[in-house]
């Protein structure tokens, strides 16, 4: 299983694979009459976490991260990344087949207007893109001469002959005592959130997790059921899965809030909708571009939007902030004792990165309540700690020395999501590390301690996380906080804390605190606790306010720490945090690791 877990496509897939399934694909596209063709990291629902049969641009190009997209010519290709890959991608793939490009700098419709000649017909798949992404290669192509062609079936699929079968994973009830909430009450409210629309199509699994109380094992780390849902304002609702995958336990349950269909029904209903002229609510974000055309066709009046359920899902409950506290306590005491262990072994080299990160998952998987970790450990030494969402793989595992580890991971459990970064030092830190870690934790404990009106943004604060940073010249280039789903995505929107969130903050949102910085070639330093939105009382406040609890349990490593460069209040709030560390987890740690943690949480 561990073996499996930490291998990749890029172990799998050499440089002589990429350049056959390359001139392969080629091929395939002259026959069906296409002179490029656009490949996405996306299935049909834009999800983070893709099945293995989606994973069509890692197949191509060996590129394993979860966003990308390649973009093949007759005469060159190019893959474009984000900042959180741009050294990974190097690494994993043929730069002389795939030019790698930072979609921050060149984003792929302009190079695509650039590089095509002129009367080129550029394929794509209609279920892996969404309308709006079309539309942005559709206006960087205006009086370029270059059309877009949608095509029939995905020419990857043709020419990848051991392509996984689709997945089949068991669809289970998520009882109203972790979900708080019937599904019935759920649809009620949804349903309210419609306007004047006739229907909401649902596109989004993690929505129609929610929306149904359903979970499904579709994909790694996340446990949602792949599938569709049709909610009319009034009538039954219609859902779409493989009803392969439906006890007659759950099937009986689900028959009572909807009607169960097959996806291929999805064309023929959505048919049926437009020709009565209905107006019908699309998510933007996730819905394929191949259902909302063929609905505008047949007469519809497709409103592409957010998908309400999203922030409905995002304000959790009384239920489920309860469930992630319980969550978050015992993913805390297996954390602790994980770090009390690292303490010990990493000094006597021998522990690599896979060797550690396969330890962390055999304390949690010691409480008996783990289900997944919630996504991919980022297990990384020394210069592998500068590559923000660096995986480790059989081929690129390192031994860990003196030095800096960095490890970022989480783990699902039926009553909570968790996601947890520590930085740990191993040998002596030097001065400009200490620095640098501590500059960090001052903007984490900004975040931790901030108060704000009820209304502001997660734009509004991140700056708070960067402060410390700017004020020596230093920044790191991703957010410093996304939401986080109830036994559900690890990055859940539609809250989050970046330079982007616009969504307003409210109590009962859980989000990350993640500020970081990353030296490239040498350390990476990310320190990660969860929060949740709460009120927060303030004597002769004239408006409503808002500040965070924090969730994770779990000590920051004291040896990076610089105490002069922090103020009362920060020291104050580290000691208290680590105070409730140690008075939250030791009634659950052996005497050993206790003696440990009083230590690691000792004041600074």
């Amino acid at each position: 299983m561990f073996e499996s877990r930490f291998q990749s496509f890029a172990d799998e897939t050499s440089t002589r694979d990429s350049a056959a399934r390359l001139s392969a694909l080629r091929a395939e596209l002259a026959r069906k009459g296409v002179d490029g063709f656009l490949a996405p990291r996306a299935d049909e629902h834009q999800n983070e976490y893709v099945p293995k049969s989606a994973e069509r641009l890692a197949w191509l190009t060996g590129f394993t991260g979860s966003a990308g997209t390649a973009i093949v010519l007759a005469d060159r290709a190019a893959i474009f990344i984000d900042g959180r890959y741009i050294l990974q991608a190097p690494r994993e793939v043929d730069t002389k087949l795939f030019a790698p490009f930072d979609v921050g700098v060149t984003a792929p419709p302009r190079w695509l207007a650039d590089n095509a000649q002129s009367g080129a017909k550029i394929g794509y798949d209609p279920w892996v893109h969404t309308p709006a992404q079309i539309e942005r290669f559709a206006k960087a192509l205006e009086g370029r001469n270059i059309a877009l062609i949608p095509l029939a079936e995905n020419p990857i699929d043709t020419i990848w002959s051991d392509r996984p079968s689709p997945p089949k994973g068991a669809i289970s009830l998520y009882p109203p005592r972790l979900a708080g909430q019937s599904a019935k009450a759920k649809i009620a409210r949804v349903r309210k959130a419609l306007g004047d629309a006739d229907a909401l199509f649902v596109s989004d699994p993690h929505a129609l997790a929610w929306a149904f109380n359903i979970r499904g094992a579709d994909i790694a780390h996340t446990p949602i059921a792949l599938g569709f849902a049709l909610l009319p304002k009034e009538g039954k609702a219609r859902l779409y899965v493989d009803e392969a995958k439906l006890s007659a336990k759950t099937r009986g349950a689900l028959q009572a809030l909807a009607d169960i269909a097959p996806a291929d029904a999805i064309v023929a209903d959505l048919a049926q909708a437009g020709g009565r002229g209905e107006a019908i609510i699309f998510d933007s974000a996730t819905v394929p571009s191949k259902l909302v055309e063929l609905f505008r066709e047949a007469g519809g009046r497709p409103r592409l939007g957010d998908d309400p359920i999203a922030l409905l899902k995002a304000v959790k409950n009384e239920t489920e902030l309860a469930g992630a506290r319980a969550a978050h306590l015992r993913d805390g005491v297996a954390l602790t004792r994980f770090l009390a262990w690292f303490d010990e072994a990493a000094p006597k080299g021998e522990l690599t990165e896979i060797a550690a990160a396969q330890a962390l998952e055999t304390f949690r998987r010691d409480s008996g309540e783990l289900r997944d970790v919630s996504f991919p450990t980022i297990s990384a030494f020394g210069p592998h700690a500068a590559i923000p969402h660096y995986r480790v793989t059989q081929t690129s595992d390192l031994r860990i020395g003196r030095g800096v580890y960095l490890v970022d991971s989480g783990a699902q459990y039926l009553d909570g999501t968790t996601d947890v970064t520590r930085t740990l030092v191993v040998g002596r830190a030097s001065k400009r590390l200490r620095e640098h870690f501590t500059r960090v934790l001052k903007g984490h404990i900004a975040i931790a301690r901030a108060v704000f009106p009820v209304g502001v943004s997660g734009a509004q604060i991140d700056a708070f996380a960067r402060r410390s940073l700017w004020e020596a010249g230093l920044d790191f280039d991703h957010g410093t906080g996304h939401g986080v789903g109830a036994y559900l995505s690890v990055h859940e929107g539609p809250q989050r804390i970046s330079k982007v969130g616009t969504t307003p903050l409210q109590a009962g949102m859980i989000l990350s605190d993640e500020p970081g910085y990353y030296r490239a070639g040498e350390y990476g330093i990310r320190l990660e606790n969860l929060i949740i939105v709460e009120p927060r009382e303030i004597a002769g406040a004239e408006r409503k306010m808002l500040g965070f609890e924090t969730l994770t349990l779990a000590p920051f490593d004291l040896a990076l720490v610089e105490p002069k460069l922090l103020s009362a209040e920060e020291t104050q709030w580290l000691d208290a945090y680590h105070a409730r560390v140690r008075r939250e987890l030791s009634p659950y740690l052996d005497a050993k690791t206790r003696k440990w943690l009083s230590r690691a949480t000792r004041r600074v």
